[in-house]
C-alpha cells in the first residue's frame, strides 16, 4: 500500500533561473505592506461574500460505525500491547478492511466509511481509533528529502504523516501506512492536534484551488492558518491562490509571512524570486535565487544529487567532494557512504571503497538495509579476495 501525502501547491515545482552574487542586502520591495489582517479578514478573495466557517469541522471524530468495528477486537481485558497488535490486524491485517490509496484528504469517520484516502486520511482514522482503544496517540510529520531535477534547476518538496505511539513500557512505535518510502533516519517530529488540522485545511484548500473554487480554497488556508499560524505551507498556498487570483502583492505578504515562520522554506523563496520576476522587480527575484541557492548548497541532499550526477558522468572527484560534503552536514544515510563506496571504487581505491561501504552497512537501521549493503560488501571484497 503506498500511501503519500504532497503539500498540494500551485506552484511547488519551481523553476529557478541564474542567481545572483552572495551576500547583497536585501532590496526593497516596491509593493504596499499588506497586514495580515488584509490577508485573512479582509481579503479582496471574499470581498462581497461570507465565509465558510469551518472551525467545527471534527477531523478526530470518532463515529457509531468505526465504535461496532473496534468493539470486535478490542476488549477491557487487553493489554497496552496487545491493543497495539489487535487495532493492526483489524485495519491492515483483514482482508474486508481494504483501504484504497486516493489522493482526496478525508476526515477520520470519512476515511473509515469511504475505506479511501490520502496519508493524512489513514493517520486520521488510525489517531482516532487508537486513543479510543486506549492508546496514547499522536500525529508526527516526517520530513522526506527534497527531490531536485539532475541539472538542479528544480525541486519538489514534499511532507509525509504518519502515527506516533507511547507505549507504556516506554518504547515508541511508529505506524506508517506509506512503508514502502518511510525511512527511519528522515526527521521526525510529534506534532499537537491544531497541527495536524492546519494540514487537513491546507490540503483541502489545496483541492478546492485546484478545482477552481476559489472561496472555499481561502476558507480552508485561512483556517489552516488560524489553527497554527506557523504552518508555512498553507501561507504558501494562500499566497499561491492570491497569485492565481491577480493580486501579486498580497501574494508576497503571503509568501513573507510563510517565510518568517519558517526561514528555511524553500517553497517560499521560490514563489518570491519568481513573483517578483513576473512583476519586473528583477532585484528581488535575484536577490531570493541567491538565497534558494545559498540554502540548497547547505542541503545535504542537493549535494547527494550532484554527487550522483557527477559519478552518472564519469566525474568521480566531483562525486566524492560532494557527498563528503553531504555527510559532514548528515551522517546517518547509508545511501551517502554507498554512493562514496562507488565513487572511490571507479576512481581505484578498493580500500576506500570497502571501509565507505561498512559504514553504509553500519549506519542503516533496517535489516532489508543493512543486508543490502552487506550483500554489496562482499561484492567488493570479492573483487580483490576480501583483502
Amino acid at each position: 500500500m503506498m500511501l503519500k501525502q504532497v503539500f498540494l501547491s500551485l506552484f511547488a515545482v519551481v523553476i529557478l533561473g541564474a542567481c545572483a552574487s552572495s551576500g547583497q542586502q536585501q532590496p526593497q520591495a516596491e509593493s504596499g505592506q499588506i497586514s495580515t489582517e488584509m490577508l485573512l479578514d479582509a481579503s479582496p478573495l471574499a470581498e462581497g461574500e461570507d465565509l465558510v466557517d469551518l472551525s467545527q469541522i471534527d477531523i478526530l471524530e470518532f463515529s457509531p460505525e468505526m465504535a461496532d468495528f473496534l468493539a470486535g477486537y478490542i476488549e477491557e481485558h487487553h493489554g497496552n500491547g496487545a491493543r497495539l497488535q489487535r487495532l493492526l490486524y483489524a485495519v491492515m491485517g483483514e482482508d474486508n478492511f481494504e483501504l484504497i490509496y486516493d489522493e482526496t484528504t478525508r476526515t477520520a469517520p470519512e476515511t473509515f466509511h469511504d475505506r479511501r484516502g490520502n496519508c493524512l486520511s489513514f493517520t486520521n482514522m488510525f489517531v482516532t481509533m487508537a486513543r479510543q482503544a486506549g492508546l496514547d496517540a499522536y500525529y508526527q510529520e516526517v520530513e522526506i528529502p527534497p527531490l531536485w531535477s539532475l541539472s538542479g534547476e528544480s525541486f519538489l518538496l514534499s511532507k509525509h504523516i504518519n502515527v506516533h505511539i507511547k507505549m507504556q513500557s516506554g518504547m515508541v512505535r511508529v505506524v506508517d501506512f506509506n512503508i514502502h518510502d518511510f525511512s527511519t533516519s528522515d526527521d521526525t517530529r510529534v506534532i499537537t492536534d491544531n497541527r495536524a488540522r492546519a494540514h487537513y485545511f491546507n490540503n483541502i484548500g489545496a483541492e478546492h484551488m485546484l478545482g477552481g473554487d476559489t472561496l472555499l480554497a481561502f476558507s480552508n488556508f485561512r483556517q489552516g492558518i488560524l489553527e497554527d499560524d506557523t504552518f508555512s505551507p498553507a501561507w504558501v498556498n494562500l499566497g499561491n491562490l492570491y497569485r492565481r487570483e491577480g493580486y501579486p502583492e498580497y501574494a508576497a505578504a503571503a509568501y513573507l509571512s510563510g517565510l518568517e515562520v519558517d526561514e528555511d522554506s524553500l517553497v517560499a523563496m521560490s514563489n518570491l524570486a519568481n513573483l517578483y520576476q513576473e512583476e519586473g522587480n528583477t532585484e528581488l527575484a535575484a536577490y531570493y535565487r541567491d538565497l534558494v541557492r545559498a540554502h540548497r548548497m547547505r542541503n545535504p541532499f542537493y549535494r547527494y544529487q550532484l554527487a550522483n550526477e557527477a559519478f552518472v558522468n564519469g566525474d568521480y572527484e566531483t562525486a566524492i567532494q560532494n557527498i563528503r560534503h553531504a555527510i559532514r552536514l548528515r551522517d546517518n544515510e547509508p545511501r551517502f557512504y554507498s554512493l562514496l563506496s562507488f565513487s572511490y571504487l571507479m576512481s581505484g581505491d578498493r580500500q576506500a571503497a570497502k571501509r565507505w561501504m561498512k559504514k553504509a552497512e553500519s549506519v542503516a537501521d533496517q535489516q532489508a538495509e543493512k543486508e543490502k549493503y552487506h550483500y554489496k560488501l562482499e561484492l567488493l571484497m570479492g573483487k580483490d579476495g576480501g583483502k
